[in-house]
């Protein structure tokens, strides 16, 4: 007799429809799983097995095949051991109860305990899609499938606990409904960065549009300090947005066990020596990399030089898409990554160059291979380019209070929520993210303005790209002024942050 299982499997950021199928016959006793399992899936024979004996239950001697299908899709991880387990029990009369409209999740330990797995969010929306009532998950993942409403979501602990349940007996209280109330995570706060007002205004710019920058300055003069305190002024996650990057998190692994859901926007710093996989993602089994685990937040890259060049280059085509694809021989995934870009640099190896009080000790030669292993179309695709210069004595000492975060967020999520009104049914949420086509329809420029605009285009000589990011930086300082239209001085803003790369990255860097 065959009996069949529900379950769901995971391919990049959706998962899929597994349906275990298990025959128990006559014969030489042998235990064979097909269906392109991988080595994870065909070790669970060893693990079902001996999680039966210890549970005191029956193993068959006999001959058992497990089908998973699709047979065409590649099956990866310990997530099939209790749905194999549940299929060979109901095959031999152990299990009595009615499980047609159920789907399993779990590893088992050897002792019959049932162990967490990755990418229980994605998998409990796609196994709502599929008709399940029920979905039977290990209990240290049943909060992230609370999140979804429409399916039970059932927390397992154990084998016995689980057979006791579906037979009838003792039943499994399942997982409360999620509830959207959320305790901000305490953030650092600007009011503890001394002076760097125009590096803060900045920064405040890039939060209410969305907007990648660029920090340049000697070391110590704060860069990374103001970095940490982005997200403290960035407007908080919606719900969708909360499940978008708690996928991506669930799926690697990096979900916070007991909580459903990110709670506040992504921030992540990798090392310098990450490798170009490290950051867009991959392995012999694709998984997301730092820009992906950084979706909707902020994707931190300090001493931006010293990043090789084959892991900055492959994060162009990312930025700008929001989504990276990653390509192997078996397949292609991809995983979003609408993130906000902050680097930091020092100016020259030495980190003095152009330092008021410091000489420099680099050479010319020095400064120019330093600054070129960050690339003009990198560059191109960073919004705003600002200064942070040495920190003044006064601003140490002085006794004035800087502005705290919540004052400044406060303009912030004013700012954004005229953008969100301005796109409304567009899925843009922000002006960095504004396509070319609807650029001409809300970044309208008073004549003064577009004058401006003009002789910065041919004095600067920017690019058609660095044009675009000009405007909508403007854009934003507009939205920042609530002025429906673009002034000149909004031009003027935004173009004062694009002349660093001709002060750094001209032929004569001195």
């Amino acid at each position: 007799m065959v009996v069949k299982v529900g379950s769901v499997g995971l391919f990049g950021m959706d998962g899929y429809s597994v349906l275990v199928e298990a025959d128990v016959s006559n014969g030489m006793p042998a235990f064979d799983i097909v269906g392109l399992p991988d080595t994870a899936v065909r070790e669970s024979r060893d693990r079902v097995r001996t999680a039966l004996r210890n549970c005191n239950y029956e193993f068959p001697v006999s001959r058992i095949t497990v089908n998973l299908a699709p047979a065409d899709v590649k099956k990866e991880g310990p997530l099939y051991d209790l749905p194999i387990l549940i299929a060979i029990m109901k095959a031999t009369g152990q299990l009595t109860g009615d499980i047609s409209d159920c789907a399993f999740l779990g590893e088992l330990s050897l002792s019959g305990e049932v162990r967490s797995v990755n990418g229980v969010l994605p998998m409990a929306l796609k196994a709502k899609e599929c008709g399940f009532k029920s979905l039977f998950v290990p209990f240290d993942d049943a909060c992230e499938g609370a999140v979804v409403n429409g399916i039970d979501v059932f927390p397992v602990r154990n084998v016995p606990q689980l057979i006791e349940h579906i037979n009838g007996g003792t039943q499994i209280e399942k997982a409360t409904a999620f509830e959207e109330d959320f305790e901000e995570e305490f953030l650092p706060d600007f009011a503890d960065v001394a002076g760097q007002y125009e590096a803060k205004r900045a920064m405040e710019i890039a939060a209410a549009g969305g907007h990648n920058i660029l920090l340049i300055g000697p070391p110590g003069s704060g860069k990374s300090m103001l970095a940490k305190r982005l997200p403290s002024i960035l407007p908080e996650m919606t719900f969708e947005e909360r499940v978008d990057a708690s996928k991506v998190h669930s799926i690697a692994g990096t979900l916070p066990k007991g909580s459903p859901l990110v709670t506040s926007r992504p921030f992540r710093s990798p090392h310098h020596t990450v490798s170009s996989v490290g950051l867009s993602g991959g392995g012999t089994i694709p998984r997301p990399g730092e820009v992906s685990l950084a979706h909707n937040g902020v994707l931190f890259l300090d001493e931006l030089p010293e990043f090789t060049r084959s892991a900055l280059e492959v994060l162009r085509q990312p930025i700008e898409d929001g989504v990276v694809t990653v390509s192997r021989v078996h397949s292609t995934v991809s995983y979003p990554c609408c993130v906000m870009l902050v680097a930091a640099m020092n100016p020259c190896p030495c980190g003095y160059y152009s330092h008021p009080r410091r000489k420099c000790s680099c050479s010319d030669l020095a400064i120019r291979r330093y600054l070129n292993r960050v690339s003009g179309p990198l560059l191109d695709r960073i919004d705003i380019h600002v200064e942070v210069p040495a920190v003044e004595y006064t601003d140490l000492t002085s006794r004035t209070k800087a502005e705290p975060s919540a004052e400044i967020r406060k303009r912030v999520n004013k700012a954004r929520e005229i953008q969100l009104e301005r796109y409304k049914g567009t899925g843009i949420t922000c002006n960095a993210h504004v396509t070319s086509s609807l650029m001409r329809k809300v970044c309208i420029m008073e004549p003064k303005a577009e004058e401006t605009m003009r002789a910065a285009f041919d004095k600067l000589s920017l690019s058609a790209r660095a044009y675009d990011r000009v405007l909508k930086v403007a854009r934003t300082i507009a939205d920042l002024d609530a002025s429906e239209i673009i002034r000149q001085e909004h031009v003027l803003e935004a173009v004062q942050y694009r002349t660093l790369d001709k002060k750094y990255w001209s032929a004569e860097t001195r």
